[in-house]
């Protein structure tokens, strides 16, 4: 905010050069160094044609990017001092990586990286970027909205319906050779009928919502803008301005908001315990939003009667990290938003974005992140 108000008082001030100059290289037709981080697929990189999420495929854009001059590397080592990631740090121009493997751009390295101009996010949600030292050093963030938000709510319906229906337990049950019907029954309910809150109604929250309605549904929505008439029509979801006056009424609550430094541990043991005892979780959105110790205590007391998700704090999980171990959780990797129908959405975004980066034009104006030295609302 600060930067943008020195550029329109003074074009001549020191900031503002800076700004002007990362702006002007953006769109000469010099060679660029781009750094892409994602995560390895192994021996399944080759059994889909498609699977353009990974390191081995890159996004389907090396032989494009090689063709016309530029240099790009890709790489999934991105932790510590001595990672293939902050050897390119001093000299790259733009950084892409996804959600699902997130290379996390510190104040310091940003810094670092005297040359750095754009960081694009594949997919969506770029809080494993300092914004705030992003939008200082005037580089531009963006992201390929819209990208996976169809793969991630019906994740998250599949996951309320799995918690609903107590899956887990009868699927292991299968797998260890059991069988006992009392065991996963005395747990088991119907969706018809129960109240479902979502925090967050973006994108992601009103395809989830439509999804939900034909389930009969009582369905809730707090978010920091309401709907308008005709999308609160279609979807049937009700308007609840209070957070503290919504959960409570919640037999399942979903998790749509971004992380920021308000949501971060926004779910924390006192707003876990205004919930329903014996309520349902999804998060898709981040782990961070939630205290993680909170949700261990909760589960482990039967406050929280099952929680399911695929995203943790940090990415990659370490081993020890305790929702692992969780009674009554239904966790995954980091899946929801990397199907392969995202992956062809995801890199077609990216590749659009770069052309247009090379040509100094701009992006799509819902991609912005940080732009101008101001970010997004959602962000602030």
């Amino acid at each position: 905010m600060a930067m943008r108000r020195v550029i329109r008082a003074s074009c001549v001030s020191s900031s503002s050069t800076g700004y002007l100059a990362r702006k002007f290289h953006a769109s000469s037709g010099d060679s660029k160094k781009i750094v892409g981080v994602f995560y390895k697929a192994n021996e399944y990189a080759s059994k889909n044609p498609n699977f353009l999420g990974c390191v081995e495929n890159a996004l389907g854009i090396r032989n494009w990017l090689e063709s016309q001059g530029h240099h790009y590397i890709v790489t999934d080592d991105k932790e510590g001092p001595d990672c293939e990631l902050e050897k390119h740090i001093p000299d790259l121009h733009v950084l892409i990586s996804t959600p699902f493997h997130p290379a996390y751009v510190t104040a310091e390295r940003i810094k670092k990286a005297k040359n750095l101009q754009l960081l694009l996010t594949a997919g969506i949600g770029s809080d494993h970027i300092d914004l705030q030292a992003a939008a200082a050093a005037g580089l531009t963030v963006a992201e390929v909205t819209g990208s996976n938000v169809v793969s991630v709510a019906e994740d998250e319906l599949m996951r309320i319906l799995i918690l609903m229906r107590n899956f887990v337990p009868g699927y292991n049950q299968v797998v260890n050779g059991e069988w006992n019907v009392a065991g996963i029954a005395y747990r088991a309910y119907d969706l018809e009928g129960k109240t479902v809150g979502t925090v967050g109604a973006g994108r992601i929250g009103k395809l989830l919502l439509q999804r939900l309605k034909p389930f009969g549904c009582n369905l809730l929505y707090h978010d920091r803008l309401q709907m308008g008439p005709e999308m609160e029509k279609e979807t049937g979801a009700k308007y609840v301005e209070s957070l503290d006056e919504m959960l409570p009424k919640c037999d399942v609550v979903v998790v749509n908001t971004p992380l920021t430094e308000k949501t971060r541990g926004m779910f924390n043991k006192e707003m876990i315990g205004k919930m329903k005892k014996g309520v349902l979780i999804v998060n898709n959105a981040r782990g961070a939003i939630m205290d993680r110790q909170a949700v261990v205590e909760a589960v482990e007391s039967g406050h929280i009667g099952g929680y399911s998700g695929d995203v943790w704090d940090p990415q990659p999980a370490p081993k020890d990290h305790p929702w692992r171990y969780m009674p009554n959780q239904a966790m995954t990797p980091h899946i929801s938003g990397t199907t392969i129908d995202a992956q062809l959405r995801y890199a077609a975004g990216t590749k659009d974005m770069l052309e247009k980066y090379f040509k100094g034009e701009d992006f799509p104006a819902q991609n912005y992140i940080v732009k101008d030295g101001e970010l997004a609302p959602q962000y602030r």
